[in-house]
């Protein structure tokens, strides 16, 4: 009888602990990592919000190295370039131009840094018909530049794109 009342015991514990559990069990060790849930993008009130758009969206895209979403938000030919601090010397420029090009560079430079945080404060817009600039501090990891990133875009098929992005403007000190 007392073997019974043990194994009942065992069983009903069981059954309150199982019952307990919330969600689904974690991922095993060295499976795949979960994806990370992107913040919904609101639809813009206007060409000036859908642009500081892109540019947040670039950041979040960059912290969660989602490459996928970062090739929805640039134009197939952009370009990026870093002005390595010396915005008066394009000698010193590094430049990347093109899809693949862009992608090689946050697969192999961005990601690796594993940023807590990319975000691009103090967005200044003009917009120009079909065509935009913007001018944006950084805020990158351990990095706080004033008017470092110089962005342009293109309106393509009635969606507004990056086509360039000119970081490493604020003038080293």
């Amino acid at each position: 009888m007392r073997k019974f009342v043990f194994v009942a015991v065992v069983a009903a514990m069981l059954v309150a602990l199982v019952g307990c559990t919330t969600g689904a069990p974690p991922p095993p060790p060295g499976s795949p990592p979960q994806a990370r849930p992107r913040t919904p993008t609101p639809v813009p009130a206007n060409d000036e919000e859908a642009l500081r758009q892109l540019i947040f969206a670039e950041g979040e895209a960059v912290v969660q190295q989602d490459i996928d979403r970062l090739q929805g938000i640039w134009a197939s030919d952009g370009v990026v370039t870093d002005a390595n601090r010396t915005p008066d010397n394009p000698s010193d420029d590094k430049t990347w131009k093109g899809w693949a090009a862009l992608r090689d560079r946050y697969v192999n430079i961005v990601f690796p840094s594993n940023p807590a945080f990319a975000e691009h404060p103090n967005i200044r817009v003009n917009i120009a018909g079909d065509t935009a600039t913007a001018v944006s501090d950084t805020k990158i990891g351990i990095t706080t530049a004033k008017e470092n990133d110089k962005w342009t875009f293109r309106k393509i098929d009635g969606k507004w794109k990056i086509t360039s992005l000119t970081f490493g403007l604020a003038p080293q000190k």
